[in-house]
């Protein structure tokens, strides 16, 4: 995987904060010693005291908190602790689903080993509010407004309405093949198929947080290229 140039993710810098598009299939932090690349280690060789403030899953892209100062990580960290900081993500889920200001409050519990179950008595706390975006024939792109940051929060909220992320088999979604979208599709003889997404449809699409002055910021990330081209083919095929 060709590893992106950090100044080219970067969407805000101020003294204290950057705000970066991160790209899918990058770990916020180090997973594993001597590991592979992650965006900790390219925000430290852009900024050497950088922190990151927050977590997106490894395949999830999107906006994405770091801190230049042991001062701003605090400080972002205590909204962070006070649900003051609004995040707005986009998914695409399988399946035609209304939802208008719906909120989905299920306690998580994390199990370790990147593993989460929904239970009410052991679990935290857990709340999201879902609303649908645009209607596809067989898709719904929906917004997704986390107000706790649980460990795979939106992914297990929106599986327990039947309405998993496209391409979260961890979740029991089914991944977007342009076969099932375009009719008349052929696949010449012995290929295989691939899915027009190669990982689950989530994207961190909105941050909202306070500077030192007390002044609100937002920034929004563009959708990576493969989230945008998928919903390019399902305006032309699936409306």
């Amino acid at each position: 995987m060709k590893v992106p140039k950090f100044q080219d993710l970067v969407l805000f810098e101020n003294d204290d904060l950057i705000v970066v598009n991160k790209p899918p299939f990058i770990s916020s932090l180090d997973e594993r010693e001597g590991g592979e690349i992650n965006m900790l280690r390219l925000a430290k060789q852009y900024s050497p005291d950088a922190q990151i403030c927050h977590r997106l899953d490894k395949e999830t892209s999107g906006a994405l908190i770091i801190a230049k100062t042991p001062e701003a990580y605090r400080h972002i960290s205590m909204q962070f602790e006070r649900r003051t900081i609004k995040k707005v993500y986009h998914a695409l889920i399988n399946g035609s689903h209304r939802f208008n200001e719906m909120e989905v409050n299920l306690p998580i519990l994390n199990l370790g080993n990147k593993n989460v179950t929904i239970n009410k008595q052991e679990g935290k706390a857990a709340l999201t509010v879902f609303n649908s975006l645009k209607y596809y024939k067989h898709y719904t792109l929906v917004e997704c407004r986390p107000v706790t940051g649980r460990m795979h929060q939106i992914r297990i909220h929106l599986a327990t309405q039947k309405a998993s992320i496209a391409g979260d088999d961890m979740y029991g979604g089914k991944p977007v093949f342009l076969s099932e979208i375009k009719r008349g599709y052929r696949l010449g003889k012995d290929q295989e198929e691939l899915p027009i997404m190669k990982r689950f449809a989530l994207h961190a699409r909105e941050v909202t947080f306070n500077m030192n002055d007390k002044t609100e910021i937002t920034i929004t990330a563009p959708y990576p290229k493969d989230f945008a081209a998928l919903l390019k083919l399902l305006d032309r095929f699936d409306l």
